[in-house]
């Protein structure tokens, strides 16, 4: 078998897949457990928080799946930093999402596994392992069968949310029975924003990255059977439901919950999510709770596999990675780029129940501005490639207005949360983390600048396909 026909992807994802997909990977633990940080930063105006989180991400996510729909690649934003700035722009950009991934795929399964084994009253390992264990036979198997498991995985995720917010207007007017209309008297009792303007920013840092993960759309759409099309169809509509779904939970938690009563979580019985489905008498609700967040982080932990595999099988191909990855089996599954993800998952289980002193945290801070710049890297492809789409008449579904105003003004937010989090204490960190970490990744590009001239190669070879 030649080379070329045995690194070659499937193509058997459909829209709705990816549109579950993208759900599922922003709706994580941190819905449910750490909501409550962020009101409790802000109060009641951290919906102006999310809000504004919300267009930032609309903009970020437009102009990446403009880019998508005209040229279709499961390396998404790290094809298009490279055609955009060359090659040490796709190489960083890539494998710094790849190590955000794995980083949260560790801290999820710690989560998970924790939890499941208290449940059945053994060591956290032991689940970890076969949840490990199963969902890499999930990724081995043919895309189509991933996209269905992950696509009712997730849903059951939205089927939560939506009954929460169900029943939690339900609460809210009155109509369950034992209880009366709310109205707005909690959000009366607290002021709107309690904590002013700085409880505002301190909240906007607490949700900023509350929507990463729906940027995996466009890494999937490259498997899907009409990527230009699937990728109109999936950002437009993730980007709406995780709007209605975020904004719509946390509405009713500060209209149902008083404020000094909402705060982080690091168990579900202290979720505000279980003290609202408490108000309504549902029996088991700290259990129910705990379910759903196990379901949450092993959905999560799915498509990340999932997304890394595709990652490293992109870059293998660019020439930024080891030839191996790139390699697929008879069902076009990048076999060995599973196989590496699984086992750095692994690693960075280890680290968390090893923590050694001060990395782990340096890691964890470095995860936590890395969508930062893979954001801001989406901005300035854009405004680099747009040009070039337009001139070469390669825009398809998808094409951001406002140009160039609506780009810039992305970048200006982007780069202004960033000076945010410089004057914040608990983010600090993690800016002056990424940039170490950025700068580390940048200059291991230089180990691989032999093959530069074969990923310009690979980029013209994509450009003029389309």
């Amino acid at each position: 078998m030649t080379e070329k026909s045995n690194t070659n992807l499937g193509s058997g994802l459909k829209t709705r897949h990816l549109t579950m997909m993208g759900l599922g990977s922003a709706i994580g633990a941190g819905l449910f457990l750490g909501t409550g940080v962020g009101i409790n930063a802000a109060g009641p105006a951290i919906l102006i928080a999310y809000v504004i989180a919300g267009i930032i991400v609309v903009l970020v996510m437009s102009m990446l799946g403009e880019m998508a729909a005209a040229r279709p690649s499961s390396g998404s934003f790290s094809t298009y930093a490279r055609q955009a700035f060359g090659h040490w722009a796709g190489f960083t950009t890539g494998w710094l999402y790849w190590f955000m991934l794995v980083m949260v795929m560790g801290a999820e399964m710690t989560g998970a596994a924790a939890i499941m084994g208290s449940w059945f009253g053994v060591d956290p390992w032991i689940p970890a392992l076969i949840a490990v264990v199963f969902f890499a036979v999930v990724n081995f198997a043919r895309v189509r069968g991933f996209g269905e498991f992950e696509f009712w995985f997730s849903f059951i995720k939205v089927a939560v949310i939506i009954g929460f917010i169900i029943i939690g207007a339900l609460l809210w007017l009155g109509l369950l029975p034992g209880h009366d209309f709310v109205g707005l008297t909690n959000i009366q009792e607290s002021g709107f924003a309690p904590n002013g303007i700085t409880g505002i920013a301190a909240g906007l840092l607490a949700v900023a990255f509350a929507f990463g993960g729906i940027e995996m759309v466009t890494i999937a759409a490259a498997e899907s059977e009409n990527p230009s099309r699937s990728i109109a169809t999936a950002v437009r509509s993730v980007i709406f439901r995780i709007s209605v779904f975020y904004i719509g939970s946390v509405l009713v938690i500060i209209l149902l919950l008083p404020y000094d009563q909402i705060q982080g979580a690091d168990t579900a019985a202290e979720s505000p999510f279980t003290a609202v489905l408490s108000m309504a008498n549902i029996p088991g609700a700290v259990g129910f709770m705990e379910a759903v967040i196990v379901l949450a982080l092993l959905s999560a932990f799915n498509a990340q596999i999932y997304a890394t595999s595709r990652l490293s099988h992109n870059l293998a191909l660019s020439g930024d990675a080891p030839k191996i990855l790139a390699k697929t089996n008879r069902d076009n599954v990048p076999i060995n780029g599973v196989i590496l993800s699984m086992f750095f998952a692994f690693v960075s289980v280890g680290l968390q129940w090893w923590n050694p002193e001060g990395l782990l945290d340096f890691l964890l801070n470095a995860v936590g501005g890395t969508l930062m710049v893979i954001w801001l890297m989406i901005a300035f492809s854009y405004i680099k490639l747009h040009p070039i789409l337009v001139k070469n008449n390669e825009i398809s579904t998808v094409r951001v207005g406002g140009w160039p105003w609506l780009p810039w003004a992305s970048v200006i937010a982007l780069v202004a949360l960033v000076i945010l989090m410089l004057f914040d204490d608990a983010s600090r960190a993690q800016v002056i983390s990424v940039i170490i970490l950025t700068a580390v990744v940048a200059l291991l590009s230089l180990t691989t600048k032999s093959n530069s001239a074969r990923t310009e190669l690979n980029s013209q070879q994509l450009k003029e396909s389309h």
